[in-house]
């Protein structure tokens, strides 16, 4: 391998990890009820913690202004908000750490003319990374008025466009490889597709979840409310209908179940799909990791819900989450068509040469 490719991948490898991180750092925020615990949005001067007792003071006066102290703090302590304003502090500032090691190095190679065709990818995943800065002030900002909690839509929006961003890079990891396209049937190129997908919409459900703190009612398996599958008139009552999909937490908690259900029988289904199509040991051996990695991720979540979301349970299923996400794109990116080796050479220049 070129070594200027190699510096582009162990970068690119870097950032995905720190994302990665700040997904967890993000949960624990969630878990420990962390994210409004800084009502301003400071980009540049927030980077700096309080330094006195005074300043400290001031973050907790600020605090007391919001609905979610006057409501469920209100006996809070100093001490005790100054643990929640460490993990939300943490959180907003790998935001800032990622933003740095993402754009500085990317400049620097684009100046040096080391990206090649990776230009565009590369400048659409930073202006995402951008957003989700906006995106994740507009979280907070939902909270900081009339509710005591951020709004489980923007939280939502929040976690996917960063698990987006994060399986964005991953795929251009995986494009800038050199392995051959295995030869398969089309049907299996369209399955994998389809697990990719439904991890997406599952993603989303479990960050509803979360939002509404819906794993901490309804702590049975496999029964929910009594039954496999609850009640209509449980599941519907909310008008008009669609609004228990994201509002109702029985809804939302079933509604993730069932993704759950149905993500494993399709991945299984590919796997299998996979053998008899004779498709290769780096095709099979992707599709029964990624049947394996979501078998844990459905046990821990199992575990999660039957003790009321405990936070070492509660982020190792989320990590899990993130791991069967970087399986599915890699499968889907390995099946779907690539560039001709002559292209993908083209994807990082060597160092001088325009690009």
């Amino acid at each position: 391998m070129d070594p200027h490719h190699r510096i582009i991948r162990l970068w690119l490898y870097s950032v995905a990890l720190l994302i990665f991180a700040m997904v967890l750092v993000g949960g624990a925020t969630r878990l420990t009820e962390s994210g409004l615990s800084i009502v301003e949005w400071k980009p540049v001067t927030g980077t700096v913690p309080p330094l006195s007792e005074s300043a400290w003071q001031a973050e907790f006066d600020k605090y007391k202004t919001i609905p979610q102290f006057q409501q469920r703090n209100s006996a809070m302590t100093l001490d005790e908000f100054k643990t929640i304003f460490w993990w939300e502090w943490t959180h907003r500032l790998m935001g800032r750490v990622i933003g740095a090691a993402f754009l500085l190095p990317f400049l620097f190679f684009l100046a040096r003319g080391r990206i090649g065709s990776l230009r565009g990818r590369l400048w659409g995943i930073f202006a995402l990374g951008a957003l989700q800065g906006a995106v994740g002030w507009w979280m907070v900002a939902s909270g900081l008025t009339q509710r005591t909690e951020v709004s489980q839509y923007r939280l939502a929006t929040h976690l996917m466009l960063a698990l987006i961003i994060f399986a964005s890079i991953v795929w251009t990891l995986r494009r800038m490889s050199a392995r051959p396209q295995p030869v398969v049937p089309g049907r299996l190129k369209v399955s994998a597709v389809a697990v990719l997908a439904l991890t997406f919409v599952q993603l989303y459900f479990g960050a509803l979840v979360a939002g509404l703190r819906a794993g901490r009612v309804y702590n049975t398996w496999p029964e929910i409310d009594g039954a496999f599958i609850p009640s209509a008139a449980r599941l519907w009552f909310e008008e008009p209908w669609w609004r228990n999909l994201f509002d109702n937490t029985l809804t939302v908690q079933f509604e993730h179940r069932m993704t759950a259900y149905a993500l494993l029988i399709l991945a299984v289904l590919h796997a299998i799909d996979a053998m008899r199509s004779r498709a290769g040991t780096a095709v099979i051996g992707g599709a029964w990791s990624l049947v394996a990695a979501i078998i844990l991720q459905a046990a821990l979540g199992i575990l999660t819900l039957l003790h009321q979301v405990p936070i070492d349970l509660a982020l190792a299923h989320q990590a899990t989450a993130i791991v069967v996400l970087t399986l599915a794109v890699l499968q889907t990116e390995r099946l779907v068509a690539r560039r001709a080796a002559s292209d993908r050479q083209k994807l990082v220049l060597p160092l001088g040469q325009p690009g």
